[in-house]
């Protein structure tokens, strides 16, 4: 039988682009940060797309589509789904920019487009591009080179529609005591080693501190007082299943004393609620910080 088309083979895709890929991940992008400033790339561009899913020409995108895809039924359908719009207001809003808000296949579209960024690039680039979707780093070898990919990378961007958010977008000198880089949850920062290894300088890593914030904030919808008629069980079982997947995603790196952090304030959390629930006599129920607490992490 045969078989329908792809949108787009992984084939198609650079070595660049990690974001939304089969095998490729957030820690396989960050991996090339680390290995690229073990090489001596230790300037980096940090910025991202402005507005990207929003901004992306429906003309441009769906010839890039096209440069890949023949079937016609395929292409119709999706046109009609860029042109669906949204509701606003008890009215649908219909755009020529921007890919199907909250759809699956929005990532894959953005993705499409932003290949045409990744082969510019091959071509007119300078240092090492890592992109995830719309986030991007590029690796230079100095501050002149960093600030000439910043200016290729403007350039490509806006012959595509699309421009670099201000606001993210810097250039950072990654030397010990020097400045530091966030990227896909994780702070970066280049250090000495500890011990008998003062002569090691590398790329450290662990959770960024907006990262750290978004774990309170959802340990404390885990442990929120609206949740109070549910047993105790079930709030401990959703804290740890948070913990775990918490922990899998940022055990890459240096990140055991935020780890500490988080797990004290989970613990915390976790004792207020079990306070709350059974009023103030949860130690007689039969529950302790022992019996209750969550998931031991690393």
């Amino acid at each position: 039988m045969r078989q329908g088309p792809s949108l787009p083979r992984q084939a198609d895709f650079l070595p660049c682009s990690f974001g939304f890929r089969p095998e490729r991940s957030q820690h396989d992008a960050l991996q090339v940060l680390i290995d690229e400033s073990w090489s001596g790339r230790r300037w980096a561009l940090e910025t991202d797309v402005a507005n990207c899913f929003e901004a992306i020409p429906h003309s441009e995108l769906m010839s890039a589509i096209e440069e890949r895809i023949s079937d016609r039924h395929v292409l119709k359908l999706l046109r009609a789904m860029l042109r669906a719009g949204v509701m606003q207001d008890g009215a649908v809003h219909r755009d020529v920019t921007g890919t199907p808000q909250g759809g699956v296949v929005s990532p894959v579209l953005a993705n499409v487009y932003l290949h045409r960024l990744d082969r510019q690039w091959a071509q007119r680039g300078k240092g090492v591009l890592v992109r995830f979707a719309d986030d991007l780093v590029v690796m230079c070898h100095s501050k002149r080179e960093a600030e000439d990919a910043l200016r290729a990378l403007t350039a490509i961007l806006a012959e595509m529609g699309l421009e670099l958010k201000p606001a993210k977008t810097r250039i950072v000198h990654l030397r010990e005591g020097g400045e530091e880089l966030d990227f896909l949850g994780f702070h970066h920062r280049r250090v000495r080693g500890e011990r008998g290894y003062r002569h090691l300088r590398f790329l450290a890593r662990w959770p960024s501190r907006e990262a750290m914030q978004r774990a309170r904030d959802r340990i404390r919808e885990i442990t929120a007082q609206r949740r109070l008629l549910q047993p105790v069980e079930v709030i401990v079982q959703d804290l740890n299943n948070y913990l775990r997947g918490l922990a899998n995603y940022f055990r890459y790196g240096n990140s055991r004393l935020h780890f500490t952090k988080i797990r004290t304030y989970a613990l915390k959390r976790l004792a207020l609620f079990m306070a709350n629930a059974t009023n103030g006599r949860w130690a007689s129920a039969g529950w302790s910080c022992t019996t209750a607490r969550p998931t031991r992490w690393g």
